[in-house]
């Protein structure tokens, strides 16, 4: 049942006032007065039929306001003035030939403050063709033909305002979601609940919504339907980038939807071909532009809670592994005294790798919670990534991979030479403990750096196991670890903050193997 609470607002522009005050009639019929419902009765008793004078308000459609203008610039006027007060029309009834401004030149005008409202043109004159008026119109309008029928004008409003009602409750929906404060599981469970929604207003089963990458790789975040299986997304974003889209455009391919904003993109799938009603495109878009802020804000929340957690944890644990790092130390000056006294054992061996793992461990958590500044020098890679494959050689899991490097020379990077080197040992240790670990078949590791408008890109690839699909989103944060025997889970994520602080970018992929590859300003040597 239709409430009063919905806007019901509706205008009437025609130059006719037999036709502006015949519409008024049927949408706001007046209630018959006693002698008028005495009428009614006796012409029932006469005629044995229902015969009723004036038609009483059904509970069942809504309760309009009907505001009248006589030609197009009036009705603008009109228009402009409700939204002001906050009161938009949701529907406007618009005749076709009119002095001055005709009815497609009106809608037009309408149209450039007002897209949400309901058109529909009601004319005698079908000199305007329905793809003319679409096409300078937009998709948001209707067309009827006069002379019309009492009931016709009151299905057409009644229609208008309850779809506006709708939409204006699903965009108020959408808008909400980039301020509520949600995880990363609770957030998707409200855009699929809104694509849902969405996907229905716009009449498609099929829709997906993710991130596009500049590579123009596609990570989904959700969908609905089979879209993946009816759409090939590697071709269609190669399209898009083809077309050359701005990055805030909303494209409709024939049954194909594309809306982009921020980063992200909705793909849907309609279910008949035509073309979508501006203010369908105009949700779309809308909800791509906030579920991309809302997605950013549960990621930001997501950072903050992890930094709070691991500030409280490291400050404890960080006093705890301060004092523990003396009498570590200290097994291996115990183990070389008893060496040097004759009582050599290959136990006197493992209790110094042990000591060795734990004072690596140690020293990860601590350089990841303090967060010590770098200072950056101009450094030639060649050599930092040399002295890594050299202290990679000396290493258990180094003995054993073949490794390549195809490096330019002369390639230079503004960095901290002790964290740089940091960077690529993890990496490159992290790649050989995996080959190890997993027994790969004549293991191999592939170094490849070269230059890249202005950035110097190191490419560390191996021909392991890969990365698990439910790790590649969170290989880097800290204590997550993949296809290792060992570790702390801190490897990765030490190695993500120091490129970040050196103003660089890291990402991952799996490629017959993973693939890591770090990208860093070059440096050219001013002289």
């Amino acid at each position: 049942m239709m409430t009063n609470e919905i806007n019901a607002s509706i205008l009437v522009i025609d130059d006719e006032e037999l036709v502006r005050d015949n519409i008024e009639d049927i949408l706001l019929p007046k209630k018959p007065t006693p002698a008028e419902e005495q009428i009614d009765m006796a012409a029932n008793i006469l005629f044995d039929e229902p015969a009723p004078i004036l038609v009483t308000t059904n509970n069942n459609i809504p309760s309009f306001k009907v505001d009248k203008a006589v030609n197009g610039m009036e009705g603008l006027e009109k228009v402009q003035q409700a939204i002001a007060k906050d009161s938009p029309y949701a529907v406007i009834f618009l005749d076709m030939r009119m002095p001055g401004w005709d009815g497609l030149e009106t809608a037009i005008q309408i149209r450039k403050i007002d897209v949400k409202a309901e058109i529909i043109f009601i004319t005698a004159f079908t000199d305007r063709s329905i793809e003319e008026i679409v096409e300078q119109a937009g998709q948001n309008v209707g067309y009827h033909c006069k002379p019309y029928a009492n009931e016709e004008i009151l299905q057409l409003a009644t229609k208008g305002v309850t779809d506006y009602a709708r939409m204006r409750n699903l965009e108020r929906l959408i808008e909400s979601i980039a301020s509520i404060g949600l995880n990363e599981q609770q957030l998707n469970s409200l855009l699929k609940n809104i694509l849902d929604q969405l996907a229905m207003s716009v009449d498609t089963d099929m829709a997906l919504l993710g991130k596009l990458h500049d590579d123009l790789s596609y990570e989904k975040v959700l969908s609905i339907g089979a879209m993946e299986e009816r759409v090939d997304l590697t071709e269609l974003t190669r399209r898009i980038q083809e077309l050359d889209l701005a990055p805030q455009e909303v494209l409709q391919i024939d049954e194909l939807v594309v809306a982009r904003l921020n980063g992200y993109s909705i793909f849907a799938v309609l279910k008949k071909q035509g073309r979508l009603k501006t203010e369908r495109l105009y949700l779309l878009k809308l909800f791509v532009q906030n579920a991309a802020q809302a997605i950013r804000n549960a990621e930001l929340n997501e950072e903050l809670l992890r930094k709070e957690k691991l500030s409280a944890v490291g400050k404890a644990v960080g006093m705890v592994m301060h004092d523990l790092r003396s009498p570590i130390k200290n097994i291996r000056a115990i183990t070389s005294l008893m060496r040097g006294e004759g009582l050599a054992s290959e136990w006197l061996d493992v209790i110094d790798t042990a000591a060795n793992q734990a004072e690596e461990i140690f020293e990860d958590f601590l350089d990841f919670i303090k967060e010590n500044p770098i200072h950056k020098v101009p450094l030639a890679i060649k050599k930092i990534v040399e002295s890594s494959l050299a202290e990679l050689s000396l290493s258990d899991q180094g003995l054993s991979i073949p490794i390549t490097l195809s490096v330019k020379e002369g390639l230079m990077v503004m960095a901290d030479q002790s964290k740089l080197q940091r960077i690529l040992f993890n990496l490159l240790h992290n790649a050989a403990e995996v080959l190890v670990a997993c027994q790969i078949k004549n293991p191999s590791i592939d170094v490849r750096i070269w230059e890249e408008s202005g950035q110097v890109i190191i490419q560390i690839k191996d021909n392991g196991p890969g990365i698990p699909p439910a790790l590649l989103k969170t290989l880097f944060e800290p204590f997550v670890t993949a296809n290792k025997a060992h570790g702390t889970g801190l490897g990765l994520a030490i190695v993500r903050q120091f490129v970040l602080k050196h103003g660089g970018q890291i990402s991952v992929e799996n490629d017959e193997g993973a693939v890591f590859r770090i990208s860093l300003s070059a440096y050219m040597d001013p002289a």
